[in-house]
């Protein structure tokens, strides 16, 4: 009830106000003509103070109770006094200008014919002050009066709903616009440090390759210039790329909440209470930004739909999970309907193997669920890399390449195959980039030997030429990989990481030539012919072999030239096939415990 009167419009106190005045100069009057009842006295007075009170709670529950009630109780009294005083039927005037502000919906199609027709037709035949039909005009012109008041309220009510609305949406398409931007920045920097980058330094690499077939002090003193000028350049795109995501990284988790909070209290009349609990650590970048738009939309949802005027928002910080709940005093629902904002906050948890649940009972608000597992970040170890190619251009391009990233040591560069076991010999590396056409001992030879002598050595054969039949025998051979020399480095560096971890990585131009070579095994063809049960599309049970690996989703996108969101969907559409919550479950159901 207290809920109730807080949500209260100044109309709301304004028929309280008159129902209060009318009742009290109504019992006055009953108090100076007291003598003349033919009841006792504390009969009447009681009547009235029930069809005072009454009819008023029954309104906080529903119109149709108070509609009712006040019929009964106070048409009820108001015929029984124009039985006795035959002046006093213009106390149901007030009355039935209050029936008709409160009829509504369609419930005026019964209550206007008592109203206007049943009762006034008695108090007529009771009083005998005016004729049936004049008094029926006069109550029947009252009805409208108050019908049209009923009208106006609902239209202010309608407008004050529509305006916060309004408020609550223009504060959500303005905090939308600023994380897209902050999304489309962090993307920006990403295909910068992609493109321009590594076209930098391709130009920096084909530079210094030049100076061999320069002869003159001239020649070498223009490629100095042009080498500055472009790693000029390349520190300039360095710089800008590091002032661009400076000010995504600025603020916690905690800090972007707090402030999602205060900018939405701002713009609505909704109070908002955010709390924490267990010691804070630090999220990603995915996560965090999960979270924040899990608790954007809930929010919103809260005022939007459910007309909620208080929030409590619990962060729970657990030690194998981060978890958010948004708890509303709103209408609340038992049949919840999934709109686009909903469906993108469980897609933006699945894709972190979370989960998004909702409560909601009428009257009771809606509580929002968002539960993220705590995912440490994979530290990359250190892979030494062999480099073997008969060309010293690509040798020197390829160790100036990879010498970019953080996690590559180069630990020698050899120009044949029988230079590769001789280094492997003496420091054994992780990974060995093989060319395949060399004098000597090619790289065919090469591989078989290696992974003869250390079958440990992961073999990545990296080839300027699309000779399927050379990558077949390869393969065969023990080879771990095959790509192209035209792969894009950040292809090639994934590519690298992902055979040091064990996973096979073959270049889609060669897919159908070594489908054509080899049969599916009687294990992989149980293992999809099971799975399929579940109607998985054959590139489905491609990602879902990858998933059984190991791989994360960033390796997988890498391997079958898909975008990052793109995987993610296809495993959000695998989970809900299969109906588990994350990639043990799945492998579990789909290829049980065969392997």
């Amino acid at each position: 009830m207290f809920n109730l009167v807080k949500q209260w419009f100044w109309y709301d106190w304004l028929v309280l106000l008159f129902r209060i005045c009318f009742s009290t100069s109504f019992m006055i009057t009953m108090c100076y003509l007291s003598e003349d009842f033919t009841i006792p006295f504390w009969i009447v007075f009681v009547w009235g103070v029930i069809s005072f009170s009454v009819p008023w709670f029954c309104l906080q529950l529903h119109y149709k109770y108070y509609l009712i009630a006040e019929i009964l109780l106070s048409g009820g009294l108001c015929l029984y006094l124009a039985a006795l005083f035959p002046e006093s039927y213009v106390t149901f005037l007030p009355i039935a200008f209050m029936i008709a502000s409160n009829s509504a919906q369609k419930s005026y199609r019964w209550s206007a014919p008592i109203t206007v027709i049943l009762i006034p037709f008695m108090l007529s035949r009771l009083s005998q002050q005016m004729d049936a039909v004049s008094m029926i005009l006069n109550f029947g012109l009252v009805y409208t009066l108050g019908f049209a008041f009923h009208l106006l309220v609902v239209n202010h009510k309608q407008s004050g709903i529509i305006k916060d609305q309004n408020v609550v949406l223009e504060q959500y398409i303005s905090q939308v616009e600023r994380m897209t931007l902050l999304e489309e920045r962090d993307r920006l920097s990403k295909d910068l440090h992609d493109t321009v980058g590594h076209s930098y330094t391709s130009i920096i690499m084909g530079l210094e390759t030049l100076r061999t077939e320069v002869n003159t002090s001239e020649g070498e003193q223009k490629i100095d210039s042009l080498l500055k000028l472009t790693r000029n350049g390349l520190d300039e795109v360095r710089r800008y790329l590091h002032h661009v995501g400076s000010s995504q990284e600025s603020l916690t988790l905690m800090q972007s909440l707090q402030k999602l909070v205060d900018d939405f209290q701002t713009f609505s009349r909704v109070k908002i209470r955010l709390r924490t609990f267990g010691e804070a650590y630090t999220v990603s970048k995915q996560a965090q930004m999960t979270l924040y738009r899990c608790l954007q939309e809930s929010i919103t949802n809260a005022v939007r739909h459910g007309q909620a005027s208080e929030i409590v928002i619990s962060l729970h910080y657990e030690e194998k999970q981060i978890r958010l709940e948004v708890q509303d005093n709103g209408l609340g629902s038992e049949d919840l309907k999934a709109g686009f904002g909903v469906n993108a906050m469980k897609e933006r948890a699945s894709n972190l193997q979370g989960q998004v649940y909702f409560y909601s009972k009428p009257g009771e608000g809606t509580l929002v669920t968002c539960s993220l597992p705590r995912l440490e970040e994979i530290k990359e170890e250190m892979v030494r890399l062999l480099v073997v190619d008969d060309q010293p251009y690509i040798r020197d391009s390829l160790r100036i390449i990879l010498e970019q990233e953080p996690d590559f040591e180069i630990i020698g560069l050899a120009e044949n195959g029988e230079q590769a076991v001789d280094f492997c010999e003496q420091d054994q590396p992780h990974v060995v980039l093989m060319d395949l056409n060399m004098p000597g001992m090619n790289g065919v030879e090469a591989t078989k030997l290696l992974k003869q002598k250390w079958p440990r050595v992961r073999v990545l054969i990296l080839t300027t030429f699309q000779e399927t039949d050379m990558a077949v025998e390869a393969l065969q051979n023990g080879a771990d990989g095959y790509l192209l020399k035209s792969t894009e480095p950040q292809e090639l560096f994934e590519g690298i990481r992902l055979v040091h971890r064990g996973v096979k990585m073959i270049t889609p131009a060669i897919t159908n030539v070594l489908i054509d070579h080899y049969e599916m095994h009687p294990a992989s063809e149980a293992k999809a012919e099971q799975s399929n049960e579940y109607g998985l599309t054959s590139r489905e049970l491609e990602i879902l072999e990858c998933l059984s690996k190991g791989m994360r989703y960033k390796s997988i996108a890498a391997k079958l030239y898909l975008s990052d969101g793109t995987v993610r969907n296809y495993a959000s559409t695998i989970y809900a096939k299969l109906g588990v919550r994350n990639r043990e479950e799945a492998v579990e159901k789909a290829f049980g415990t065969s392997e």
